[in-house]
């Protein structure tokens, strides 16, 4: 008699504890509307990364509120590789990727595996390379010692406007 009194108390505990769980969540607010983007500052991270990159670092000045940085880093290790990724006004992945690497192994692993079209595309007045991807295109940019990349789910319009935006500074400049 005792281990069943000793079940039916567990399946009434859990039947309370579900209804006090399931009264806070009705009575928790949350909305499902609301965007799961997380939003970087990149400030901090342009000013060191300036400092520690051997070439001109990019990061874009003017765009518009609707351009949302997502995500940021430098790793001096790898090639001296410097990544900015943004969600543009249409929430389309668009990302600034630089470093000394500039092999075409590097351009594709930063572009998802995206090639050279032969084609360009005035920006400014810059030059850049167009290349075409499955996931990703790219703007391409190579200069001596580093090579920079626009690159991600974005039109070539979307990322002319990014390119067109970056302003190119390393850190002994006035910031």
């Amino acid at each position: 008699m005792k281990g069943k009194q000793t079940v039916r108390d567990m399946v009434l505990s859990l039947a309370v504890i579900g209804l006090v769980v399931g009264g806070i969540y009705m009575f928790i607010p949350h909305d499902e509307k609301a965007d799961p983007t997380r939003v970087v500052d990149y400030r901090v991270e342009t000013l060191t990364a300036r400092r520690a990159a051997p070439y001109p670092l990019a990061a874009p000045v003017g765009l518009p509120q609707e351009w949302r940085a997502t995500s940021v880093g430098f790793e001096r290790k790898s090639a001296n590789a410097w990544h900015l990724g943004f969600l543009d006004p249409q929430q389309q992945y668009v990302a600034v990727e630089q470093s000394t690497d500039t092999t075409a192994g590097y351009i594709g692993k930063v572009t998802k595996k995206a090639t050279a079209t032969g084609q360009s595309q005035q920006v400014g007045d810059q030059v850049w390379e167009r290349w075409d991807g499955e996931k990703y295109d790219a703007l391409v940019r190579r200069e001596q010692g580093y090579v920079t990349v626009v690159t991600g789910t974005g039109s070539f319009e979307q990322l002319g406007a990014m390119a067109a935006a970056l302003e190119f500074k390393q850190g002994a400049e006035k910031q």
